[in-house]
């Protein structure tokens, strides 16, 4: 397989974060929204532009966005909402992927709760890709991470997805084609579930 350099990334910002109490991704982290963060490490990755699927919050999460942009002076996200968001987190991808350009090569897909994603870990997926691999991620103390990082010999398979998963399956059934990293940092599992977990301090051996 040749090398893949044309690569674009989605940031999944359509759920309800219910058990957060709603407006998950408009709470304040380090002084700012919460989806920032995962803005930030998308739009530091290896990308040709930054693709970001709203549902729940739409507007807000909309706004939340081109504020984002205005305070970094960075290019706008395309915004896509997926209108059947409420069927789970494959909903959201699946608007993503559609919403790709043709010359997408592969997409990073990054989650908008997940607000400590080590800068280094995106390009180190990104040259992950050689050989027969289709897919990359990184591990951190044997559990798989985000972001995920798709080629597009996978964009169909994911356009099948149903529920409220993400790309799991898919992964486990490339064996070797998927491409594994192991990372040291535990921000590529952290995620914020919980009021409580504004709190929190991810760093190595952390969880």
């Amino acid at each position: 397989m040749k090398s893949v350099s044309t690569l674009h990334a989605l940031v999944l910002a359509a759920g309800a974060g219910s058990r957060f109490g709603g407006r998950k991704l408009l709470a304040p982290w380090r002084g700012a929204p919460l989806i920032y963060a995962a803005l930030d490490a998308a739009a530091t990755a290896p990308v040709r532009g930054v693709i970001v699927v709203t549902g729940f919050d739409a507007g807000e999460v909309s706004a939340a966005v081109r504020g984002w942009m205005q305070d970094r002076s960075a290019p706008m996200p395309v915004l896509v909402q997926a209108s059947d968001y409420r069927q789970g987190l494959s909903a959201s991808l699946r608007a993503g992927i559609r919403a790709l350009p043709d010359e997408a090569e592969g997409a990073f897909v990054f989650l908008g709760d997940m607000p400590c994603i080590p800068p280094d870990v995106p390009n180190r997926l990104r040259l992950a890709l050689a050989g027969r691999h289709a897919a990359a991620v990184p591990v951190f103390r044997g559990r798989r991470g985000h972001p995920v990082l798709l080629t597009r010999g996978l964009f169909e398979e994911v356009e099948a997805l149903s529920g409220d998963f993400g790309a799991g399956k898919l992964l486990d059934r490339l064996g070797n084609r998927l491409a594994r990293v192991e990372v040291e940092e535990d921000g590529v599992l952290f995620d914020v579930d919980e009021k409580r977990d504004l709190e929190a301090q991810p760093g190595p051996g952390t969880r």
